[in-house]
């Protein structure tokens, strides 16, 4: 296989059939050895979490195809922390969509004059923020996204859309084991002029409570994996 990309989680291998096949490493991002999702840097390596971050985006994914959504993923070798998707073409430079059923986090630490951390965002509500570790990762409006030629308001629209019905899924999946989804994190690619969900769906990308405490991604995972 032709090597495509290397990630700080993942690599990524071109296909003799034309797909791409992801192979989910055991590094993690975090900081002075302490795993955390939002560190841009990999700070250390967490035995079997490759594996294990693999069987919950499979997990999610065939949940989604149940529902009729269609998604990049094809299939997956857990055996070989390693999963076959169609080929996709980021939006931009790279495009990460958040979801937030609650306020919190970044959200709060730039709206905290208007309301307060643990308020309900009824409906959810959707943005977006370019990858940009430089500049902070900067949010970005759908009309500023047409106007940089980056997507089409149209193409916005239907990935707005599918990330309410997305977060939908697994926020119900979530509830049914006692546990609560304040936000996740997304990232689209365009296939055929089709947009379409790619990546995966990890614990580190979601942000999820149980009572009044939030789950650890790495106790998260093992929650919904020894359901």
């Amino acid at each position: 296989m032709e090597l495509i990309y290397k990630g700080k989680t993942k690599d990524v291998y071109k296909l003799p059939n034309g797909n791409v096949n992801l192979k989910f490493k055991d590094d993690v991002t975090g900081k002075d050895g302490v795993f955390d999702p939002g560190e841009n840097a990999v700070g250390l390596t967490i035995d079997g979490i490759g594996k294990a971050n693999l069987k919950t985006s499979v997990y999610y994914f065939e949940l989604l195809k149940q529902a009729g959504i269609k998604t990049h993923y094809v299939s997956a070798d857990v055996e070989n922390a390693t999963m076959e998707v169609l080929p996709a073409t980021v939006f931009g430079k790279g495009l990460e969509v958040i979801c937030r059923l609650v306020a919190t986090g970044s959200f709060v630490r730039r709206y905290g004059e208007y309301i307060e951390n643990g308020t309900k965002l009824e409906g959810g509500y959707v943005e977006c923020t370019f990858k940009n570790d430089a500049k902070g990762d900067p949010l970005v409006t759908s009309e500023g996204l047409a106007a940089l030629g980056v997507m089409s308001e149209e193409m916005f629209k239907s990935m707005k859309e599918q990330t309410l019905k997305i977060t939908k899924i697994v926020a119900d999946d979530l509830k049914s084991i006692g546990l609560d989804l304040w936000d996740i994190k997304f990232e689209f690619g365009y296939n055929n002029g089709e947009v379409i969900l790619i990546d995966e769906i990890a614990s580190g990308n979601m942000r999820v409570y149980k009572g009044n405490e939030i789950v650890d991604p790495v106790e998260l995972t093992k929650l919904i994996l020894n359901r």
